[in-house]
């Protein structure tokens, strides 16, 4: 599974859109993460999902997601 990797690809203008929308960009970070820890099997990407799997639906953790990627690119530990 390498939606990360396409997900990175992206034009930032495409992927701060696609993280914007409510749910949209909740699905797009939950699949992102996922890819990142089937890919990797590392025991912080594995945290990383089920804490965002868990509390990752508020808007807190989406809004820093969404600042760190317009930065850097990609999303918080998931490069």
């Amino acid at each position: 599974m390498a939606f990360d990797k396409w997900f990175n690809k992206q034009s930032t203008l495409l992927k701060v859109i696609l993280l914007i929308l409510p749910v949209v960009g909740w699905i797009m970070e939950l699949l992102i993460r996922l890819s990142v820890m089937l890919r990797t099997k590392s025991l912080v990407h594995i945290i990383v999902f089920v804490c965002f799997l868990l509390i990752g639906w508020g808007w807190f953790l989406g809004v820093i997601d969404l600042i760190y990627m317009i930065v850097t690119g990609h999303l918080i530990l998931a490069d």
